[in-house]
């Protein structure tokens, strides 16, 4: 009689019973873990279900193995010991347990015992078997769906992710999530600004700042969203959409900006736009068209910003940064009449602008009869306190609020929005229908969707979690790593800065090291003017798109080089 799976084998995605019995091998002394699981005729009688014939059961074990065959055998490889390495997790002490357990569910994937597509067995079913608290493994499960190496989907189970590839047995570590492979040589296309050295290797870790874990991005929440959009959007909202955005839309980010950020933002003054890039040119084109020739933008800063407004016909004037912000001194004796800020987390520093420089920015702004465009690029993602709110909320006449999607769900979404004071918004609407006549409602009506079913705080809890661990993991490698590296900005955003000892310096030579190790680095001398009277080595490293182990991964290898 052939040998075959009871349904708990089915429910853990094993396909050959040697596989299974192979699991159960790991079981605590005197319990029966077979129960009714492997059904191979006589070889699985009572006297084996009181758990006390070892031997018998090990032999039925065998025989349902050479039944299954070779295809069998590879997979008791692959699968049966991913299942055993979870045993040692679940008798760690309880502090540990949980932590022990992501690591060991992801050492199975990593190592390809756990192959993708495998189906894992429910959280409650696999608490049970190993002796530990549903939520200790839910919490793993969705730890390891954060990080890509898990996929879940509501009423579909969760299943190991085809994100990650296997590391050889010869690896320093693993690929980092969401990506199948090695990263692009450093000479290839970047996706951050600053010079970026060469590597003569492939890079492995890639500290580029700016770039969100894209793994994140909640598929099902969207897709979900788009069939409900489809399904009611009436026919005339497909025509050519209003340019400021749709109505529903600019209702939402209204409704969700003024709770979140404390934005002073009534529907009718939010513009919706592919981006705060796009918000910055057409921002560059109204004053432009007002008669202003400079912009102000802070140094250092985004190196985007100066092709941006020389697009417009402005040219950009580099206004100097101190501890409490842009320094009010330099920016009233530069003669602008605008200038962009980043006050809730300065780009690249991490600096918060101090309640009094607040004041002295709109002070500013209303002794010039200017504007103050704010850049709240990451104002969702603070730490260790609640976020600081807009600087738009202040003074809603004076300054430009501007942010977008692009960290918080994905930049190839190419969604954004400003909220425009009364006097520029029909100079900005008349200036968005010119340029691309609106953004498509489709995805407009989606994301209002999911905004407003509360799919969008959803996903910023989800990514804070995980980002908040990826900056400690960046913290203490550093610490470790390279003893003696001050670190700054940690509080909010996706990156920070770490000024490295200047015993590993210079900075050329330190790049050059780290380029060759595979790591990809951008130094803060990248982003402007940087004073350099202590001789470290400033670097801005990105750690929202790694894992904790590819952050150590690649501290470890710039500490090595």
């Amino acid at each position: 009689m052939a040998p075959t799976l009871g349904r708990a084998a089915v429910r853990f995605g094993v396909h050959s019973p040697a596989v299974f019995v192979d699991h159960f091998r790991g079981a605590r002394p005197g319990v029966c873990r077979v129960r009714g699981m492997v059904e191979a005729g006589a070889a699985h009688t009572g006297a084996e279900c009181a758990g006390t014939e070892q031997a018998g059961m090990e032999k039925a074990a065998g025989e349902a193995a050479r039944a299954a065959g070779a295809a069998s055998r590879c997979e008791e490889r692959s699968s049966g010991a991913a299942w055993e390495l979870l045993l040692p997790a679940a008798a760690a002490p309880p502090r540990r347990r949980g932590r022990t357990l992501q690591a060991a569910l992801r050492e199975a994937v990593r190592s390809g015992r756990l192959a993708a597509g495998t189906r894992l067995p429910s959280s409650r079913e696999l608490a049970a078997d190993l002796g530990v608290s549903r939520g200790l493994v839910t919490d793993a499960y969705e730890q390891l769906t954060a990080e890509g190496y898990l996929r879940s989907s509501r009423g579909a189970g969760t299943w190991v992710g085809d994100a990650v590839r296997a590391s050889g047995a010869g690896g320093d570590g693993p690929a980092p999530a969401g990506r199948s492979g090695p990263m692009p040589a450093a000479g290839g296309t970047r996706t951050g600004p600053g010079p970026a050295p060469r590597a003569p290797v492939a890079t492995r870790v890639d500290f580029t700042p700016g770039t969100p874990d894209l793994s994140l991005f909640p598929r099902a929440a969207w897709a979900a969203a788009h069939r409900t959009v489809l399904s009611r959007l009436p026919h005339a909202a497909l025509g050519y959409p209003d340019p400021r955005g749709l109505p529903d839309l600019r209702a939402a980010l209204a409704a969700l900006l003024t709770r979140r950020r404390g934005v002073v933002a009534a529907p009718e003054r939010v513009v919706v736009c592919s981006g705060v890039a796009q918000a910055m040119t057409l921002l560059g084109f109204v004053l432009r068209g007002r008669g202003l020739r400079d912009i102000g933008v802070e140094d250092p800063g985004s190196p985007e910003h100066a092709t941006l407004f020389a697009s417009a016909g402005l040219r950009t004037v580099g206004l100097p940064l101190d501890g409490e912000g842009l320094a009010p001194g330099p920016l009233a004796a530069s003669g602008v009449r605008a200038v962009v800020t980043t006050p809730a987390h300065q780009f690249p520093s991490g600096i918060a602008c101090s309640p009094r420089r607040r004041t002295e920015l709109l002070d500013w702004a209303r002794t010039v009869d200017g504007y103050l465009i704010e850049d709240d690029y990451d104002g969702d993602f603070r730490y260790d306190r609640a976020p600081v709110g807009a600087l738009q909320g202040l003074d809603p006449a004076r300054v430009v609020y501007t942010g977008s999607v692009s960290k918080s769900l994905a930049p190839g979404l190419r969604l954004g929005w400003m909220v425009v004071p009364e006097p520029l918004v029909e100079e900005v609407v008349d200036r968005k229908r010119t340029m691309d006549l609106g953004n498509p409602s489709l995805d407009q009506a989606v994301l209002a969707e999911v905004v407003a079913g509360g799919g969008y705080d959803r996903q910023l809890r989800r990514c804070q979690r995980a980002y908040r661990e990826r900056r400690d993991a960046l913290v203490t490698a550093l610490a470790q790593y390279l003893p003696g590296t001050r670190v700054s900005g940690i509080a909010a955003g996706l990156h920070v800065i770490a000024r490295v000892p200047g015993h590993h310096g210079p900075e050329a030579a330190f790049l050059a090291r780290a380029a060759a190790a595979g790591v990809l680095v951008r130094p803060l001398s990248g982003y402007g003017t940087v004073a350099r009277d202590d001789g470290d080595v400033p670097l801005v490293l990105g750690y929202a798109h790694l894992t904790p182990s590819d952050i150590a991964l690649g501290v470890r290898r710039m500490a090595d080089s």
